[in-house]
Order: structure tokens, then C-alpha cells, then sequence
């Protein structure tokens, strides 16, 4: 009974509102935290390492909805799965403007420097420009202006995404041999891209039997 029911309302006209209020969460409280100076003895690191892990969450939240439809769960969640991934983009590029603002003093000289010079950045880097080619095209003319065969091989790449997002949060970490988390966002980010290898697997040999 509880699942039909949830399921109307995800397909209801309330729920990208509400979506989109729940998903601004994290960012109010960063706010609240940074006016009434909550965010502990470092607020510029505790910013910056707080936009990074809200980051790979919507990452993860965007990636189980996929698994969640195709088996029958929630199906209409499919609906809500753009706006999800626009809050990875809109996470991702807060982490990297706090980096730039309060670690870089918005020197984009410096900022240059700093990514060429450092492996963890320039693979953060490389995810953010990679995220914002994913969002610059989340939208329907770009689906018809791409065609929608290319425009999923485009959107693939966020498997890249959370592949570099992953190796950028273990160089961040290694310095300080603290490995608890990022061992916990892989594990999550191996089952999610583990079940779209085993359910396209799955989907050829199907299709391979119905053919002989």
C-alpha cells in the first residue's frame, strides 16, 4: 500500500518542489554555520571539505536512481533524476569556488598553478569540466540537438566522473592516511556502476538467446 502511494506522489506536482527544497538543505545549514560561525576552528577548510562530500552524495544519489526504476522500485523517480544531477554540478562547482575563494584568494594565476602542480586537483578538475558539459546538455533541445543516442554516450561520461571524483577524495585524504570514508563513497559508487556492467551484461545475453 505505502509504495503506490509514494510512487503518485513522486509523480505529483509536488514533489520537484519539494526535491529541489530538500536538495538546497546542505547548502542552508553551510550558510547558517558560516553567519553564526558553527563550522569549527577552520571554516574555510570545513567549507570546502563539507561542498566536497555533498558533492559525491548527489553523485550517488543521481547513480541509484537508474537501478531503482529499472527494477521496479520507484520508477517515477525517473522524473527527478535531471534535477539531481544539476545539484551534483551546482555541489561541485560551490567546492571549487570555495577552493578557489578561501584556499586561492580568486587568483586565477595561482588557481592555475596550483592545478597544474597538484594530482588531486587536477583530477577534480577535470571532473568539474566534465560535470559541466553534462549539465549544459541535461536539457531537451540538447537532446534533440545531439540526437538521443549520442546524447546518452555523452552522459555516460558520468561514470568518469565518479571514477575521478573518487581517486581526487583518496590523493585529498592520503596525506593524512585517513581512508574510512573514502573506502565507504567507493564501495557505494562500485555496487551503483557494478550493477549498470552486470545489467547490461545481462540485457546482451537476453537479447542473444531470443535471437537463436
Amino acid at each position: 500500500m505505502l509504495r503506490p502511494k509514494f510512487q503518485r506522489f513522486l509523480a505529483g506536482a509536488t514533489a520537484k518542489p519539494l526535491l529541489f527544497c530538500l536538495l538546497l538543505m546542505p547548502l542552508a545549514w553551510l550558510v547558517y554555520g558560516a553567519v553564526f560561525d558553527r563550522l569549527g576552528a577552520n571554516p574555510a577548510e570545513a567549507l570546502v571539505r563539507a561542498t566536497g562530500d555533498w558533492t559525491l552524495r548527489m553523485l550517488c544519489l543521481v547513480l541509484l536512481v537508474t537501478p531503482l526504476r529499472v527494477m521496479g522500485v520507484l520508477p517515477a523517480l525517473a522524473r527527478l533524476r535531471r534535477m539531481v544531477g544539476l545539484f551534483v554540478f551546482f555541489y561541485v562547482l560551490l567546492h571549487f569556488m570555495a577552493y578557489g575563494w578561501l584556499d586561492m584568494g580568486l587568483d586565477p594565476e595561482d588557481i592555475a598553478k596550483d592545478i597544474a602542480k597538484r594530482p588531486f586537483i587536477l583530477v577534480g578538475f577535470a571532473a568539474l569540466l566534465i560535470l559541466a558539459a553534462l549539465a549544459a546538455t541535461s536539457f531537451n533541445a540538447a537532446i534533440r540537438a545531439l540526437g538521443a543516442k549520442r546524447w546518452r554516450q555523452l552522459h555516460r561520461a558520468v561514470y568518469a566522473v565518479a571514477a575521478l571524483a573518487i581517486l581526487h577524495f583518496y590523493w585529498m585524504r592520503a596525506a593524512k592516511h585517513n581512508f574510512a570514508e573514502v573506502a565507504v563513497y567507493a564501495a557505494i559508487l562500485a555496487a551503483l556502476l557494478g550493477w549498470r556492467v552486470w545489467s547490461r551484461f545481462s540485457r546482451s545475453a537476453s537479447r542473444a538467446q531470443t535471437a537463436t
